[in-house]
């Protein structure tokens, strides 16, 4: 028998509209929906998405857990059982639509599973569909270009390192700062030291029903965001 074919398929920022058609296409054909599963309860950002698309009554429902952790063997061993969970349903011919919030090219825990199953099952088809990324519909829900013309953007992890986060701010006019929450006030001071602190907007869960937009993140210093924050800062 052939092996199913592991569909990485992202599904947009938030609001469930936004998701291409061959998305939904392949949303109900799959007879397996893989999504990342919360570990603390509830659902996941991605299965929330779908929600609109999908009969979860018809189909296999495979919830996949992802280790949360640096300890190498707790990391090899987490990965390696949840890409074997995918090969049970994938050596049965069955296909699997893994479901991504935006794209499963960018910062998604799409790219170690398919890493990680060309490794072990080199035999199984891997496909992936593009999304609409959080950045972009952070710039929709701004009502700001991104870039004009030959102007620079960079998407930048937020970090605790201050020189990368200023050597991003010197070379491009606009940078999105993603899962910013972290060290919010961090970014906030080096925007002070750089004066560009009057020209950052923050957005969460962009375009979802709980999307929130601040244009001045400066009244953000202090706070407590959700996760998925990103901040742009366009100069």
């Amino acid at each position: 028998m052939k092996s199913g074919i592991l569909y990485g398929i992202g599904v947009g920022p938030g609001d469930p509209e936004l998701i291409t058609l061959k998305a939904c296409r392949l949303l109900m054909e799959c007879p397996v929906i893989a999504y990342p599963a919360a570990q603390k309860g509830g659902k996941s950002y991605a299965q929330e998405i779908i929600e609109l698309h999908v009969n979860a009554a018809e189909k296999t429902m495979l919830g996949l857990v992802f280790p949360m952790t640096k300890d190498p063997l707790q990391l090899a061993n987490g990965w390696n059982w949840t890409a074997e969970l995918c090969w049970d349903e994938l050596r049965r011919g069955n296909d699997i639509a893994f479901v991504t919030e935006g794209d499963p090219h960018l910062y998604s825990t799409f790219i170690h599973l398919a890493r990680l199953m060309q490794e072990l099952h080199p035999e199984v088809p891997i496909v992936s569909v593009p999304g609409i990324s959080s950045v972009l519909g952070a710039a929709a829900s701004l009502g700001r270009p991104l870039a004009d013309s030959d102007q620079r953007v960079g998407i930048i992890p937020a970090t605790e390192d201050r020189a990368a986060l200023q050597e991003a701010l010197l070379h491009h006019d606009t940078v999105v700062f993603l899962k910013v929450a972290k060290v919010l006030d961090l970014v906030l001071d080096v925007l002070d030291e750089m004066g560009l602190a009057d020209k950052a907007s923050v957005v969460t869960k962009a375009t979802s029903g709980s999307e929130r937009v601040w244009h001045d993140a400066r009244e953000l210093r202090g706070a407590k965001l959700e996760y998925l924050s990103l901040m742009v800062v366009s100069k």
